[in-house]
């Protein structure tokens, strides 16, 4: 009896890795060649949505992940390969709201207040890439965020037929943290499920707002 769950354990194993393993390949070689690394290669958009991040770490220190995506957005904006920004993350409570930081950020950076719009939804990646197209009216977008993360963005848009690309923000000197790996590994796979399987949806709808460019 022992042997015979083991033997259904073992198998049962081998098709979850399976599916982790072909998913993440999967997501990874569909996206990657709407991946930009040099702001010069960057083709000229309308639009660029930055996907949101903690401004600080658990510790209190100034998070890398977060810095470098602004740093990212700026030079996209002055080397004139974009004109507006949906800066879209969350905003859980009056004491975290990312897209506010991020303003903040890109305010110190030049960037005028009329060239960004805040969205406060963006509680995933899937609610941001789907509410820059249902709510601020993009079709046609660039993505800002860390190249791990930017596969996974350019999968959900290629899903509901958005014309997508994205530039790469620096990740931190140090390497990426194994946390911070192992949950990507896995959202991809859950990616899957909920974009085939589950249909998810944004949390929040909202009115339709209208970007000026």
């Amino acid at each position: 009896m022992f042997k015979k769950a083991l033997k259904y354990l073992l198998i049962f194993t081998a098709l979850i890795l399976g599916f982790i393993v072909t998913t993440n390949v999967w997501v990874i070689l569909s996206t990657q060649a709407g991946i930009y690394e040099k702001v010069t290669a960057v083709p000229v958009h309308n639009v660029a949505l930055v996907l949101g991040t903690s401004k600080k770490t658990a510790q209190g220190y100034e998070n890398p992940y977060f810095k470098y995506r602004m740093e990212a957005a700026a030079k996209l904006y002055h080397a004139g390969r974009v004109k507006h920004f949906i800066l879209s993350g969350d905003n859980r409570t009056k004491y975290y709201n990312e897209p506010r930081d991020m303003q903040e950020a890109l305010l110190e950076m030049g960037i005028p207040d009329s060239a960004i719009t805040l969205d406060y939804a963006g509680l995933r990646t899937l609610d941001s890439i789907m509410r820059c197209n249902d709510i601020f009216g993009q079709a046609k977008f660039i993505v800002i965020s860390q190249k791990f993360h930017l596969y996974r963005a350019l999968f959900i848009a290629d899903k509901y037929d958005l014309d997508a690309i994205a530039f790469t923000a620096q990740s931190p000197k140090y390497s990426i943290s194994i946390k911070t790996l192992a949950r990507e590994v896995l959202a991809r796979p859950k990616a899957i499920i909920d974009l085939y399987m589950l249909d998810k949806k944004p949390k929040f709808a909202g009115k339709e707002e209208t970007i000026k460019i």
